[in-house]
């Protein structure tokens, strides 16, 4: 399966080259060669070493039988780095790129050059992983903390979190977080009719599945009906609103806490540079989008949702916060705080399934608030509030008048019976407007627009030609925004927004940001079920292509052919790799993709009149976010149980089926397992949850060991998510983006996300909107179709035989000194691997935090930890790394436990040893005094190699209880970094 290495060119016995036809020459631009890092001579090794004949025996030994497909993909073959950049160029010339005034929460902006190039575009940050190791991630955790201070300091909130996926369900988290903070025996929720459309239709299916009322109405007429009731949970209100218009919330604010609800904004950061802070009028949730801080449409995402609330509902606060604590030499450092990653211990009673983020797009708009500061940011608002102002008032003059009297950049104006014509007109003159209704034309000004934009606004509306200075004289400015909204507060005073205005200074700064991380530009990232593999610089150039950059998501259809046909092959190759007949894009996290196949199964059982069924049983192995999806589809949890080996027990399973049978839903199972191994009963498991009536969803988060050797929709799967972040090579980006689209057997594909505005999107009605945009994160796409189009059949088949034996080389290479818990038949692994140090731990008091911290000084990023058994390191080599990289893993690892049995034998003390003390700082072994039982150089260059190439962790080990009782989530004052 091994891609044929290209053949040396012949030599005569004169020594001079032989002439080789040109049809027997290999396209030296192959991509599989250069997506595999093992070579021809390496892969010969690594069998060796395992005992094996070749790649073909050694995935028969690993792979059941009763799964295999063995037939090729129907994909096509593999394509050179040329050839399919060429291909999708085509695609997307097909888009038509015309000046977007469309809004509905989606602004066209411009990325500042030195972000672009430094930052979305520079694999030491869209190469990194989630921070969960923060001594190795506190550039990425500073450029978070940017993020967060932004976000509270431009809502008026004490505290945001580190981004959600979108804006639409950053509201549907801050509705559950509501219920949450008042009581769960409350059921109506308002929604105020003048929110977006798109967030109207997220939160409605969310609160659907808990049991949340949904009011969508006046938030005034429906608060004062249901007071008497104690029934309100809170309300949602768009400000400014989807129609422009500014509203005055305080006495609605008032009302609502006196019937015991809470207040929850959907805001606009450009807009609350001018408008005053929805904290300052009583805003108990603050949710909206960061994306035109810098971060381009992208036809929908990906975008940084926010949410931000007050200092006491920290510790409800859904997805990641980042705080600032110490480290073991009281130097401030930044990390994940709180609630992060709690759905893995809470399971079914955690609060949400957000496993992720927008990490690399939260970076993004944090830098951009830094590029431009307070100043340039209130310029830009004032600059677009005020282009505002001007085209309303020629329309005025024109006899148009608005229906809103207050707007910062969006007006919305009744054209009975001529809004066709003025809709078809701005189309002719190159910009799209929003039709509201039949009747209604919205149009929303942005950081792009310009005076001639305004004129071309007015061409479209048939308005006659006006001298735009003369109004603009006449014009008092600030006309459209009310008294009681301008803001009087100041915002972003910490230096960090000021002190980055000339280029060499900013690019001096993500310089230093970036050397204090390790990303997969440095190191192999041997994370077990994160599949940290290569993200090539062809899959990810794409994205910056402004065909693709600059499509706002709810464009004509006509315009996006070049999108809807990347979209259409990319959805017919995910289901050829799958056996689903149908695929849904719009999940944009596998937490999504994870509901919306939950969603499906539910909505199909209502259909066939069986509501009752609601038990979703889960392996007590699962990824933790299982459990908290479930719960968020309104199922019950019903752990089964594993045997020894890390199997499913299918006794256990098929007891509580039987308990279960009236009212099962669903298994959800992972495969291969969260052990790491190919489960030998997998047909059987499906084959009797089907029996007693209940469906099998697959978790997708392992698919890159089955791509092309077998398809869970044909072995019994009637639903799973993918993790295009994973197997299908989108970047991590520092903890998102992510895409997690969900494939369905063709009776479940009634049941898939549909959009309240482009109905081509899904099934009508399907089961309700997932994410905002219909396609969910679609300009990261283009990624997936890159990698599978450039691999082929042959390619995806091999990548998945070469991760199933470079797991397997690593698991024997490290065997002997560390147990592996976990094996399938004839004593293999499927791609990753569980090392057992639990044994170790109890005999030396060596724990997995101190193997983990003490790889930071080998210059390597940890396994993951305790995941899916606590007190384990589970590895994942990926098919991507090279043997030689492979190798220095294995040999750091080995190293490390010499140094456990020096602990062990009592050469160091169990509390003063390399592992305790890791990770060292250059500060540290360079300190005057040195008082430890062990020299400076074992502890900075354990190996030789380390000399030549050393990575230094700015930080020491953090405290992270210290910074959970002391939290800090905003930047620090400078003098806190003072020494």
């Amino acid at each position: 399966m091994s891609p044929a290495p290209t053949p040396p060119t012949p030599q005569s016995s004169s020594g001079r080259s032989t002439p080789v036809p040109l049809a027997d020459m290999g396209d030296d631009a192959a991509f599989i060669g250069r997506h595999i890092g093992p070579g021809a001579s390496d892969v010969a090794h690594m069998l060796s070493s395992l005992g094996e004949e070749s790649m073909d025996s050694l995935v028969d030994r690993i792979v059941p039988s009763s799964i295999r497909w063995d037939k090729p993909l129907e994909l096509g073959s593999p394509t050179s780095e040329v050839d399919a950049l060429a291909r999708l160029a085509d695609m997307a010339q097909r888009n038509k790129v015309l000046t977007s005034l469309i809004g509905l929460g989606y602004h066209d902006t411009i990325t500042p050059p030195v972000v672009a190039r430094n930052v979305l575009e520079n694999p030491a940050w869209y190469t990194a992983y989630t921070p969960y190791q923060p001594e190795i991630a506190q550039g990425r955790l500073e450029a978070l903390v940017n993020f967060q201070t932004m976000v509270s300091d431009l809502t008026g909130m004490d505290l945001a979190n580190a981004s959600l996926l979108d804006e639409p369900t950053a509201a549907a988290e801050a509705m559950a977080m509501c219920l949450r903070l008042v009581s769960s025996d409350r059921q109506i929720f308002v929604v105020d009719h003048r929110c977006h459309p798109q967030t109207i239709a997220v939160v409605t299916t969310r609160a659907a599945s808990i049991g949340i009322d949904v009011r969508v109405g006046d938030p005034a007429t429906v608060v004062a009906d249901d007071v008497a009731a104690g029934n309100l949970i809170g309300v949602l209100v768009q400000y400014p609103d989807t129609t422009g218009a500014i509203g005055d919330h305080r006495v609605l604010a008032d009302s609502v806490h006196a019937a015991g609800g809470l207040l929850v904004v959907a805001a606009d950061l450009l807009a609350l540079t001018l408008l005053t802070p929805p904290g300052e009028f009583g805003a108990d949730v603050v949710v909206g989008s960061a994306q035109r801080f810098g971060v381009p449409m992208w036809f929908g995402g990906p975008h940084a949702g926010f949410l931000a609330t007050h200092e006491d509902n920290k510790r409800t606060l859904p997805g990641r916060l980042v705080g600032v604590s110490v480290d073991a030499a009281g130097r401030p450092a930044y990390r994940l705080a709180l609630q992060t990653r709690e759905q893995h211990i809470r399971r079914e009673r955690a609060t949400s399934n957000i496993c992720t983020a927008q990490v690399l797009l939260a970076v993004v708009a944090g830098l951009y608030a830094c590029w431009h500061g307070p100043d340039g940011l209130r310029r830009i608002a004032t600059r677009t509030q005020r282009l505002t102002a001007l085209c309303a008032e020629g329309l005025r003059r024109a006899g148009l008048t608005p229906l809103n009297d207050t707007h910062f950049d969006t007006l919305t104006v009744t054209l009975p019976a001529e809004a066709d014509t003025a809709l078809a007109a701005a189309v002719g003159l190159g910009i799209n407007l929003r039709r509201v209704d039949a009747d209604t034309v919205g149009i929303s000004f942005d950081e792009t627009s310009t005076v001639a934009t305004v004129a071309t606004v007015w061409e479209a509306f048939g308005v006659p030609a006006l001298d735009i200075d003369d109004l603009d004289i006449a014009v008092p400015h600030g006309e459209g925004i009310p008294a009681h909204a301008i803001r009087m507060s100041d915002y972003l005073t910490h230096p960090v927004f000021s002190s980055y205005r000339a280029e060499t200074d900013m690019l001096r700064y993500l310089r230093r940001l970036s050397d204090k991380d390790v990303a997969l530009d440095r190191a192999m990232i041997p994370l077990g079920s994160c599949t940290m593999k290569l993200n090539a610089t062809s899959e990810m150039t794409p994205i910056s292509w402004s065909e693709f950059a600059k499509m706002h998501p709810f464009s004509p259809l006509e315009q996006a052919e070049g999108y809807l046909a990347m979209i259409t092959e990319l959805e017919h190759a995910l289901s050829e790799i799958t056996g689903y007949d149908s695929v849904s894009l719009q999940p944009n996290a596998g937490s999504q993709g994870e509901y919306a196949g939950l969603l499906a199964i539910a909505g199909w059982h209502r259909h066939r009149g069986q509501p009752e069924r609601t038990v979703c049983l889960i392996p007590s192995s699962a990824h933790g976010t299982n459990a908290a999806s479930a719960a968020m589809a309104g199922m019950r949890v019903v752990v089964v149980d594993c045997d020894d080996n890390g199997n499913v027990d299918v006794d256990d399973l098929t007891a509580k089926a039987t308990a279960h049978a009236d009212n099962l839903a669903c298994l959800m199972v992972t495969y291969p397992s969260t052990h790491g191994v190919f489960e030998e009963r997998i047909a059987e498991i499906c084959e009797l949850v089907h029996a007693h009536g209940g469906q099998v969803y697959l978790d997708g988060a392992n698919l890159n060991a089955l791509v092309g050797i077998a398809k869970p929709g044909l072995f019994g799967a009637d639903v799973g998510h993918l993790n295009l972040h994973k197997t299908f090579c989108i970047p991590h980006g520092g903890g998102g983006p992510g895409v997690g689209p969900v494939g369905v057997k063709a009776h479940l594909a009634p049941f898939l996300p549909s959009s309240p505005l482009v109905a081509a999107a899904g099934p009508n009605p399907g089961v309700g909107a997932i994410s905002g945009a219909p396609w969910g994160s679609a300009g990261i796409l283009p990624i997936p179709w890159m990698y599978i189009t450039m691999m082929g059949a042959e390619g995806l088949q091999s990548a998945t035989a070469h991760a199933l034996l470079s797991a397997n080389y690593m698991a024997m290479r490290l065997g002997d000194h560390y147990p592996v818990l976990y094996s399938g038949r004839n004593g293999l692994v499927a791609h990753e691997c569980i090392l057992d140090l639990r044994p170790i731990t109890k005999t030396t008091g060596v724990t997995v935090d101190d193997v983990a911290k003490r790889l930071v000084d080998y210059g390597f990023h940890a396994p993951t930890m305790s995941f899916p058994v606590a007190g384990t390191l589970m590895i994942e080599p990926t098919e991507s790394e090279p043997l030689a990289e492979i190798d220095r893993f294995c040999d750091a690892m080995i190293a490390i436990r010499g140094e456990i049995d020096q602990v062990a034998a009592g050469v160091w003390p169990a509390d003063d040893n390399p592992l305790h003390n890791a990770p060292h700082t250059a500060e540290d072994v360079t300190a005057d005094a040195w008082d430890h039982p062990y020299p400076r150089s074992l502890a900075a260059w354990p190996v030789a190699s380390l000399r030549v190439a050393k990575y230094w962790p700015p930080v020491s080990r953090i405290d992270g209880a210290f910074g959970d009782r002391n939290l800090v989530c905003s930047c620090p004052p400078v003098e806190a970094f003072a020494d």
